[in-house]
């Protein structure tokens, strides 16, 4: 495919085909945005490098693509996603696996945690409970430049639905698993509406992973409201293989004294774009926003990060880091946002990258927009090598310098990684990515489904 023309003409083609079918298997409340969300993505298209939040991102090699399928699920679809275990094993916590986006439904749309905690699929959820769905769908993922967040709403049928009541507190966090498969390059997308109310705390763990090499193209949306007084974290760990694009728009709205934290660890994959919009919306809100990659071979990845202090005495913190190897490419794009009334706001941002060859390049723009008088805001970006000096006092305690280089990356990526609050992920995730670095980890490599 060549042109915006003939990229857009290609997902019309997607949408006529699969319209009726979707529309079919959901409510008629997600339907009522679908028409108009087309139009809207028609009208702005695929972004491209024109598009300045994704200055650094070329999509087309995966949007340019003739895609042999939409998926939307069978009967038989579900049958790898019963027979996945997470390797985990002491990751005690609430388990749901998605395939291709859509919730099982061998064992229940809908199913309650304690706490009167709700999980399950969107779509039956928007048909159980219309009211709660209705006064937060469509709410918080909103752009005028981003025409995914469009396609995604005109075509997107299910996902993960999750409801914590006033007052709830899970102590053990909830962790989604995301499962890619299919035996014909495939385009997927899901819309995920989490719902946190007053007072209550929820840490929510999303793991994408792909079982078969085929070309796979996911376009997701998350939705999160966060109640008064609530805290809510939630950690996103991505290892797929570099024929897969993972493109991922989380919008987190916060009300007063609210707590939010969001993590992306992205360990493996192909193209993989992450943006992160935080909303402080009450005062006293706060949030944290953290990331980490590791890319090699011709892998790129791009962090998207916007900050919207919309409220005074709010407080946020950004820390990005990656790590690139041979060929590959990054990008990090943050901005905090500073309203004329959101006086007393703290706001601070950082982003550190390390180029371990030659050819590895990585681009970084933080910006700082500021509209109040009373504030504290910084930020500062870095782009370079491993610390020779570091490097030459470890080689001089006897270190050989494989092993120094090693300790030298595994201790600038812990300081993401230890923002995970999880004892046993955070644990596993030092291991994957010690492994990682060693150039030991592939996709997959840790999945309990062994594909033909």
């Amino acid at each position: 495919m060549n042109g915006k023309s003939e990229v857009s003409e290609f997902y019309s083609g997607l949408y006529t085909d699969n319209i009726e079918k979707i529309e079919e298997d959901s409510s008629q409340f997600i339907n009522s945005f679908r028409k108009d969300a087309f139009e809207k993505f028609s009208q702005l298209g695929v972004p491209t490098r024109k598009n300045e939040s994704y200055k650094y991102t070329n999509l087309d090699l995966f949007f340019k693509h003739n895609y042999k399928s939409y998926f939307i699920p069978g009967e038989s679809d579900f049958q790898k996603a019963e027979d996945f275990r997470c390797d985990v094993t002491d990751l005690d916590a609430h388990g749901v696996v998605l395939m291709n986006g859509f919730y099982p439904t061998i064992n229940g749309k809908l199913r309650q945690l304690p706490g009167d905690i709700t999980i399950g699929s969107l779509n039956e959820a928007a048909k159980r409970f219309p009211a709660m769905v209705e006064k937060h769908y469509g709410r918080y993922a909103k752009s005028n430049t981003d025409g995914l967040i469009h396609l995604n709403t005109a075509m997107a049928s299910d996902g993960v639905f999750i409801h914590v009541p006033r007052g709830a507190v899970l102590r053990k966090p909830v962790q989604v698993v995301n499962l890619v498969d299919s035996k014909e390059d495939t385009f997927n997308q899901h819309r995920n509406l989490i719902i946190v109310e007053d007072n209550a705390e929820f840490t929510l763990i999303i793991c994408d992973h792909t079982l078969s090499p085929q070309k796979f193209l996911t376009n997701a949306v998350t939705e999160i409201h966060i109640g008064e007084n609530s805290h809510f974290d939630i950690i996103r760990v991505q290892n797929e293989h570099n024929n897969a694009c993972k493109i991922t728009h989380t919008f987190i709205y916060q009300e007063k004294n609210s707590y939010a934290s969001s993590n992306n660890i992205t360990l493996h994959g192909g193209l993989v774009r992450n943006s992160t919009f935080h909303y402080l919306s009450g005062e006293g809100a706060e949030c944290n926003s953290s990331g980490l990659f590791l890319a090699d071979k011709w892998q790129h990845i791009d962090n998207f990060v916007n900050v919207d202090h919309a409220s005074p005495n709010c407080t946020s913190n950004q820390l990005f880091k990656g790590v690139l190897d041979e060929m590959s490419t990054g990008a990090f794009n943050g901005r905090i946002y500073v309203a004329p009334n959101a006086q007393g706001t703290l706001a601070y941002q950082k982003n550190n990258n390390i180029l371990l060859t030659d050819d590895a390049k990585m681009d970084s723009k933080p910006q700082l927009e500021i509209f109040a008088n009373d504030v504290k805001c910084s930020h500062g970006a870095t782009v370079g090598q491993l610390d020779d000096n570091a490097l030459f006092y470890l080689q001089s305690r006897g270190i050989d310098k494989r092993q120094a280089r090693l300790m030298l990356m595994f201790g600038f990526a812990h300081e993401v990684i230890q923002n995970i609050k999880v004892e046993a992920l955070r644990e596993r995730m030092d291991n994957l990515v010690m492994q990682r670095l060693k150039g030991e980890l592939s996709r997959c490599a840790s999945c309990m489904v062994k594909c033909g």
